[in-house]
């Protein structure tokens, strides 16, 4: 080979080389004023017009060819950055932005993550902005973050100030709910009517109820992740509120500084103390009172650039008391609540390789111990886990963003047990066996773009499921009397599933400003919520998969037309959907709590299988004076049980095929602000008695089919206005007499609201009330209807320091 030509070669190989080399720039994106992580803000490199995003710890990772590049960043509420990088090793950046509020008169803010809506993969992905909560308005003025996501297309509420929610037709257990990683069985308090989540305490919100990612599973409807602060690093802050029925306190700080902080946050309702002296002491339950209260705490320590550990918990509890003063009157007491532990470590083994490790406890409980003279009666139930997960996050280049996994879970339920005694003797009731379950999943999953214009989110999920002994199983035959019992070793399985789940979304580019998504997913849920009643109450019992209790199954599709409007300034979007459930459950017609009692934990249910279908239409305004959003969502969703209505398809009690939500937030100036909500909806289904009549004496009723009956609409207007003190005061120099503006040292305001503005009685539920001056003869029955909630106003004061 002559000499020049090999030199040729060699040379243009070294220029390939030269060229083809690549460097990564890596760092967390933190607030500058607080030290927070910045969850999901977009780091966009202009130059080639593609950013990564931020991961839950504010971790953000590119690698990119070797030169010089300029770095967007953008998180919502905060001031644009921009940042330029001479990429010829790898480089550590870390990018502190800052708040709003400090840079509003020089520099444009954004007012959301990057691009989101248009150029990710997402779909039914919703964040909400937890600053803007305290502007809405709110029963009795507690600021509830499960009734804000009610606002949302394709999320229904259960009713009249219920907290609880429901996801394009999929029932309250289908929700799995995360705070910090720990599930949180029963989310609410007052039976509903209030969330455990304290806002104060929240740094982020999101909810994913389509095109469910790999990590997350045994849910088949939607996925609630809540994150905590992790508390100011830099300086000493509190915050809290004095309301109607409850007042809030959270602090926070550094440990040491800008290497280690804290942050706790309290809320106790007060109506039972502020009641008290009102209530005559001789009056038949003078002793009797109801009151919730929320713990949370947090703590972190960066060890260094490598590693940082994070400790939090949640503990609450909602008690009910009732006591007679009177000889022979009853007693009650009904304690239930959350408690949640979760310790995680962050490692980075490289610039490209980020590694967080979550161990949690999780632990539900339900008693109620109550006796008239000397007899006693109590119960109890509950659910408690042990979890283990490992999350790797890999950035091979700007184009992947690799994520895989494994994860296992322990469960100990406590189905309903009851003991009964009168005076010293104990009746001998079987005690039902504690239930207990293995549950582990692996996951990998990969955000790519295939090309310029098509980016592919395309997971795989393998999950298993085992429940197991020691257990003692009732023998029953045809007929259900028992006949005998079988008793299960420790450890020893008894029934045991699993399967594959594909999760896959893809995103197609029309222009800069509009984009098709497609997204499907297969779920399976190997836990399951027993209830008799349509909304969410502590007396429901979670129960496993077993011998005859198959895991819920979920395959959706979704499709939909993403469009930004205006430079950005609006958002909007077109989705529709089909879920396919199986192995839906039901108790069986008839069946009731007490037939129950402590047989075998699947007696009474039946199974079946349901469907669900929609459309769901979100405008939204994200910045400006005047933002907010307005959400339709019209849908279909039916059961069908072999042995309920003869094994024909019924509605859902979840079923409403109009919804209307409109959602306004208005900042007048830097003191005076405005919310308003509006919400619309078809009544809810449900089964009452149509006819009613007398045979030989007995009162018999003949019902609707299964859900037949529609109550009336429910609509209900709500407004809130917020005055804020002044941001700055005038002080005088002591010596010259110089007057100068300074910022206050702490803020407060007043939030003013008001609740059913135009005092709607909407239905809660209906009864029959059955009235006769003359005998059977002359009995009339009619239906009557309960509301709970006409006009209701609230203050409540909140201060900062």
């Amino acid at each position: 080979m002559p000499r020049h030509l090999l030199l040729s070669l060699l040379f243009t190989a070294l220029c390939t080389l030269v060229h083809a080399q690549r460097f990564t720039v890596s760092g967390y994106v933190t607030d500058s004023a607080t030290g927070e992580a910045m969850i999901g803000a977009s780091v966009f490199v202009e130059e080639l017009g593609k950013g990564v995003s931020a991961n839950t710890y504010g971790f953000y990772s590119a690698t990119l060819d070797k030169g010089r590049y300029t770095l967007l960043v953008r998180y919502m509420g905060y001031a644009d950055l921009r940042r330029t990088v001479l990429l010829d090793a790898d480089r550590k950046l870390n990018l502190k932005l800052q708040p709003a509020v400090e840079m509003m008169k020089t520099v444009e803010v954004t007012g959301e993550r990057g691009k989101g809506n248009v150029q990710s993969t997402d779909m039914g992905r919703m964040d909400i902005d937890v600053q803007k909560l305290q502007t809405l308005p709110a029963l009795l003025g507690e600021v509830d973050i499960l009734k804000t996501l009610q606002y949302l297309p394709g999320v229904q509420s259960n009713g009249e100030g219920n907290s609880g929610f429901y996801v394009r037709g999929g029932g309250p257990d289908q929700n799995l709910i995360l705070l910090d990683g720990a599930t949180v069985y029963n989310a609410s308090h007052l039976f509903g009517f209030f969330s455990v989540f304290n806002a104060d305490a929240v740094k982020d919100i999101e909810l994913i109820k389509g095109g469910m990612p790999a990590q997350y599973g045994g849910r088949s409807s939607s996925v609630l992740d809540i994150t905590m602060k992790e508390g100011n690093d830099k300086a000493f802050h509190g915050e809290g509120g004095i309301g109607i029925i409850s007042s809030r306190l959270t602090l926070e700080g550094p440990i040491i500084k800008e290497k280690s902080s804290f942050i706790v946050s309290g809320r106790r309702t007060y109506i039972d103390v502020l009641a008290k002296p009102f209530i005559n002491p001789e009056s038949r339950f003078a002793g009797s009172g109801y009151y919730f209260y929320d713990l949370n705490a947090k703590a972190n320590y960066r060890l260094g650039d490598k590693d940082r550990f994070f400790l939090s918990g949640y503990f609450g509890r909602d008690v009910f008391n009732l006591h007679g003063n009177q000889p022979g009157s009853p007693s009650f007491k009904i304690p239930w609540g959350n408690a949640t532990v979760t310790g995680r470590w962050n490692h980075l083994f490289s610039p490209k390789l980020f590694l967080n490790t979550t161990a949690v406890v999780s632990d539900y409980k339900f008693a109620f111990g109550g006796g008239q003279d000397q007899f006693g009666f109590s119960l109890k139930s509950g659910i408690r886990d042990y979890g283990l997960k490992l999350d790797f996050n890999q950035y091979p280049t700007i184009r992947h963003n690799l994520r895989y996994g494994a994860q296992y879970t322990y469960h100990i339920y406590t189905p309903s047990t009851v003991a009964v005694n009168s005076a010293d003797v104990d009746f001998n009731i079987d005690t039902p066996s504690k239930l207990r379950a293995h549950e582990a999943a692996l996951y990998v999953q990969d955000d790519f773009d295939l090309t310029d214009r098509l980016r592919i989110n395309a997971g795989l999920r393998f999950s298993w499921f085992a429940h197991v002994g020691s257990y003692r199983e009732y023998l029953t035959n045809a007929q259900g009397i028992t006949t005998g019992t079988r008793d299960y070793g420790p450890g020893e399985v008894i029934k045991q599933y699993s399967g594959l789940e594909p999760r896959a979304a893809l995103r197609y580019t029309l222009d800069k400003n509009n984009s098709i998504k497609a997204s499907f997913n297969r779920n399976l849920q190997y836990v399951h919520l027993a209830s008799f009643s349509s909304i969410g109450l502590p007396t429901d019992t979670w129960i496993p998969s077993g011998k005859n209790v198959k895991p819920q199954q979920a395959v959706q599709y979704a499709l939909g037309w993403f469009r930004d409007l205006a430079e950005r300034k609006w958002e909007g979007s077109i989705e529709v959907y089909y879920k396919d459930m199986a192995n839906q459950i039901e108790y069986a017609e008839g069946v009731k709590p007490e037939d129950i009692g402590n047989a075998n934990y699947d007696y009474g249910l039946v199974f079946g299988k349901g469907w669900s279908y929609g459309a769901e239409f979100f405008l939204k305004r994200r910045v400006g004076k005047l933002t907010g959003w307005v959400g339709y969502t019209w849908s279909k969703t039916m059961r069908k049980f072999p042995d309920v209505d003869n094994g024909e398809p019924f509605p859902s009690r979840w079923d409403r095929r109009h919804d209307v939500s409109v959602v306004a937030g208005y900042a007048l100036n830097d003191r005076w602000s405005f919310g308003a909500t509006f919400v619309y909806s078809t009544g809810q289904a449900a089964t009452l008695p149509v006819q009613r009549y007398f045979i030989e004496g007995r009162l018999v009723s003949q019902f609707t089919s299964r859900n037949g009956f529609r109550m009336a609409p429910f609509h209900r207007l709500d407004l809130a206005a917020t005055l804020k003190n002044k941001p700055t005061k005038q002080v005088a120099d002591k010596v010259t007499g110089e007057v100068s503006t300074v910022q206050r040292k702490y803020r407060s305001s007043w939030t003013f609201s008001v609740y059913n503005v135009y005092n709607r009685y909407n239905p809660y539920f209906i009864y029959f009330a059955q009235e006769s001056t003359t005998g059977l003869e002359g009995l009339q029955l009619g239906a009557r209807q309960v509301s709970l909630f006409g006009i209701l106003p609230s203050v409540t004061w909140n201060f900062e320091f």
